[in-house]
């Protein structure tokens, strides 16, 4: 039974930012209190988590609906956040460090329930699900993950093609320039190559990378007219801090793994052993399991209510929301990971 309901956990993150929108205060920051004080506290504390689905029982698992809903849910929690944040703006009924809580919650959870459920339901081949990881990717305005990641991330990952799979004694800093802009730019060559091999012009609205900077920009647009000008740099400050979550993660998940250049001069299959790995429960339950990110990449089509643990994947030593705290400061970042590596 825990293993099924465990997931409804996940919602404490976006209901604490409702919370704290609400009460305002010091409650403004209740979100970022619980991801990244609360949550390592109880990595600390507790076992981690390395068992697995009996293989008998995923076929039957990865059909069940409930934890498809789950991540359905996450689309009228995520946009309810943000008109309730804009609204809030609007009022101007608040001190600015209240404002400033609320926007670094608010963005925190466009990261979490935004751009980690959009990524699992852009691995989905069903169209009506894509579509809805388009829609949880938009408010940090980042749409452009949903080609590079899926056509360029996942083929690329762990070499220096990908602008995503962090190098060794490369600080975060230094990676979130690289990846934010190259990753960009590899979204429209990949747009591009594809509309080649399809004969199709590229500037047409069969671009999708054109059109999601139009659904991008009518968003912005669209929100300023309802509730003021004013409400843009919020707005803007939401996306920044999801999208810099999300390169955060991706700099976790990979630092310093490489796959090996075979003699004909292709890379080594993409094996569990290319992705850093974490057990730890709180976790895993709150980011619908990306913290078996080996499993993942292995195979890319396993729903997350069947990831498993991989005992050949490398082992983080500590859970996702204690290492992004680590890895803002950097010499404590190499000096605890190179020697892992």
């Amino acid at each position: 039974m825990w293993r099924d309901i465990k997931y409804f956990l996940a919602y404490i993150l976006p209901a604490s930012a409702f919370w704290g929108i609400y009460r305002g205060g010091w409650h403004s920051f209740l979100t970022l209190l619980i991801a990244f004080a609360a949550i390592p506290l109880l990595e600390a504390l507790l076992p981690r988590s390395a068992g697995n689905i009996p293989p008998a029982e995923e076929a039957t698992r990865s059909k069940r609906r409930l934890f498809d809903w789950l991540l359905y849910l996450n689309i009228p929690l995520l946009w309810g956040l943000i008109l309730y944040l804009a609204h809030t703006v609007q009022a101007g009924a608040h001190a600015w460090w209240e404002v400033l809580g609320m926007t670094l919650s608010t963005g925190l959870i466009a990261g979490t329930s935004g751009i980690n459920v959009g990524h699992e339901l852009g691995h989905r081949q069903d169209k009506a699900e894509q579509a809805m990881a388009k829609l949880l990717l938009l408010p940090a305005l980042y749409m452009h993950f949903f080609i590079e990641h899926n056509k360029g991330h996942h083929k690329h990952v762990g070499t220096d093609a990908d602008p995503a799979s962090a190098r060794r004694g490369e600080s975060l800093y230094a990676f979130w320039w690289r990846s934010v802009r190259e990753g960009y730019l590899d979204a429209w060559r990949l747009e591009k190559q594809k509309l080649r091999r399809e004969d199709k012009n590229f500037w047409s609205r069969q671009n999708e990378m054109i059109r999601f900077q139009v659904y991008q920009a009518l968003y912005m647009v669209g929100m300023a007219v309802v509730f003021g000008k004013a409400v843009v740099p919020y707005l803007l400050g939401v996306a920044v801090v999801a999208f810099l979550l999300l390169e955060t993660i991706n700099y976790i998940e990979h630092y310093g793994l490489r796959r090996r250049l075979l003699p004909n001069q292709r890379y080594e299959p993409v094996s569990p052993k290319h992705s850093w790995n974490s057990d730890h429960e709180i976790g895993r339950i709150m980011l619908y399991e990306l913290t078996r990110h080996s499993d993942h990449h292995y195979k890319a089509s396993r729903k997350y209510q069947i990831l498993r643990h991989c005992e050949e994947s490398p082992q983080l030593p500590m859970g996702y929301p204690a290492a992004v705290l680590l890895a803002l400061a950097p010499p404590l970042w190499f000096r605890i990971m190179d020697k892992k590596l």
